[in-house]
């Protein structure tokens, strides 16, 4: 009997399969006793299990490349983290098997992420990850993830960790489903990246038997179980008709009445260049910079790197856009040298743009870097600062930009209402803005992006979230100013119609997600997409939201 079930929706697409469940995790080790005398042969275990897992990891990442690379990097440094690595030794050295000493001490510092506010709760699962890696490896069993199977299948898991999700084989796991995670999570953004449906924040899909068949849509959030034949036929004919869609429409964003909305990418680095470039990105609305400074947290790189880097991105679009946010580290990033190393709660501490203020030499050279990277190319750059929260943040940035040499326009990214609130005093000193709809919807709501328990809230969808767009694009109208959206939000393609309504100039997303947008763009007329969302700001909650904009845009 088909059954119906709905979770968060992350990754478009519909997948068909059997079920199958991800590989059980790591038991854990018996509390046993060592004598004394074994203690450093112990800890020689330990610190070789914590490299090889390291490594494993890293090669994992230059295999998948692109953001699963710098992902699968960070989540190495976790490995190796010295204050973690001397917490085991310790615990060793008073009797525990290098085992148990791993077990405890990855424990002791999950227990701290949560002291922490739970802002860093998001990383548990990556923190699970690496424990459950370096045990197999003490105890000589199989390491923990996805099945084996000649067959293609429908994966299920509590969560994923981001190493399972990068290496992904798209011809054999048709799309998963995760009990946990929520629309930002690292497995959300890396399933969006690979093009595998996926849907999250499903309670209950562990229960799910093996060898069911399911029905996964990945746009509405959707799980049918045991899917009759006529739904499957209902939602291939849709797939199809999708896949017709996407072929049929290319060149730049626009509604069906001509109304340009340029789609960019976003993008970790160069080795993202090639996907945004096949999707006809018409240039890049998000350049994290991050990757750069991830390689070593204990100093900046130099100019001359960040040049280099800078260059291969900015050379792949002629012509074109290329937004590049300056470093954004602290929070679930921290850096060494940048950061700092205790704050009750580092979501609303030093991060981002303050970071960079405390430490002008390193604003200073990235700017600098920028303004060589750009000489000579017909490229259009635009530099913008993250966490602004009001005015005096947007002129010191500015002001930096100028005195770096920077010619660029400057902007400011709105992820704090207080930007959104207060967008016009922020454009006296900027020339752009860019919302970062995830730490919107974060600060907005009180709810960590990273925990699967308030996902609800951080759904893009939300009234209250769409009115905060709506101020930051009527302000940035009432300047003669483009205001665009570099969030996750931009790669719902239903949304990206009510984005447009509500006076965003562009749409910046994952490269997968452009085809979908622009088919969906050119269906509708400004003025739909207007109405649209002045019916989704009517409702009271998400679901209403959506389910209002949808009914006008189908025409019902």
């Amino acid at each position: 009997m088909e059954t119906t079930l709905r979770g968060v929706g992350v990754s478009h697409g519909v997948a068909i399969g059997e079920v199958r469940h991800m590989g059980t995790a790591v038991l854990e080790p018996p509390a046993k006793q060592i004598p004394a005398e074994e203690a450093g042969r112990e800890q020689g275990r330990a610190r070789q299990a914590v490299e090889a897992v390291a490594a494993d990891l890293i090669a994992r990442g230059n295999l998948a490349g692109g953001e699963a690379q710098h992902v699968l990097e960070a989540q190495a440094m976790m490995a190796q983290d010295p204050e973690l690595m001397a917490d085991v030794e310790r615990r060793i050295a008073v009797g525990s098997t290098a085992e148990r000493g791993v077990y405890d001490a990855f424990a002791a510092y999950r227990a701290l992420l949560a002291n922490a506010g739970e802002y860093l709760a998001g990383r548990v699962a990556d923190l699970d990850d690496v424990r459950n890696r370096i045990v197999a490896r003490l105890l000589g069993v199989p390491m923990p993830g996805v099945p084996d199977s000649d067959e293609p299948y429908v994966l299920i898991a509590r969560d994923l960790a981001p190493a399972d999700t990068a290496l992904l084989d798209p011809t054999l796991v048709l799309g998963f489903v995760t009990e946990e995670g929520g629309p930002t999570s690292h497995s959300a953004i890396l399933a969006r990246a690979l093009g595998v449906p996926a849907v999250v924040a499903l309670p209950g899909a562990g229960e799910l038997a093996e060898g069911t068949v399911v029905a996964v849509d990945g746009s509405t959030g959707e799980i049918f179980v045991e899917p009759t034949a006529e739904k499957r036929a209902e939602l291939e004919a849709a797939a199809a008709a999708r896949k017709a869609a996407l072929s049929a429409s290319t060149g730049p964003g626009a509604t069906s009445d001509g109304h340009k909305v340029p789609l960019l990418a976003n993008i970790g680095g160069p080795a993202d260049v090639p996907a945004a470039v096949e999707a006809g990105a018409e240039g890049v609305g998000l350049f994290r910079t991050e990757f750069l400074f991830l390689d070593d947290s204990k100093q900046a790189p130099s100019e001359e790197k960040q040049v280099e880097a800078y260059r291969k991105v900015l050379e792949a679009f002629p012509e074109g856009r290329v937004v590049v946010r300056v470093l954004d580290a602290g929070a679930d990033k921290p850096l060494d040298f940048l950061t700092p190393a205790e704050e009750p709660n580092p979501a609303l501490g030093v991060r981002g743009l303050r970071s960079l203020l405390d430490h002008p030499d390193v604003l200073r050279t990235q700017l600098t870097a920028l303004a060589k990277a750009v000489e000579g190319l017909p490229v259009y750059l635009e530099v913008m600062a993250p966490m602004v929260a009001d005015r005096t943040d947007a002129r010191a940035f500015a002001d930096a930009c100028r005195a770096a040499g920077l010619r660029a326009k400057f902007g400011a990214m709105v992820e704090i209402p207080s930007a959104a609130l207060r967008a016009r005093s922020v454009l006296q000193e900027v020339e752009f803005l860019s919302l970062g709809t995830n730490d919107l919807a974060q600060y907005t709501f009180a709810a960590d992006r990273q925990v699967g328990a308030v996902s609800r809230l951080q759904d893009p969808w939300q009234p209250a979230l769409l009115d905060l767009v709506a101020a930051s694009a009527d302000a940035a109208k009432a300047e003669g100013k483009s205001c665009g959206v570099c969030g996750e939000a931009a790669a719902d393609p239903l949304l990206a119609c009510v984005l447009t309504g509500l006076g965003v100039t562009s749409l910046s997303m994952g490269a997968k997600a452009i085809p979908y947008v622009r088919a969906t763009l050119a269906k509708h007329t400004l003025a739909q997409c207007e109405r649209a969302a002045a019916a989704a700001r009517a409702t009271d909650t998400a679901d209403e939201a959506r389910a209002a904009a949808q009914a006008v845009l189908s025409g019902e």
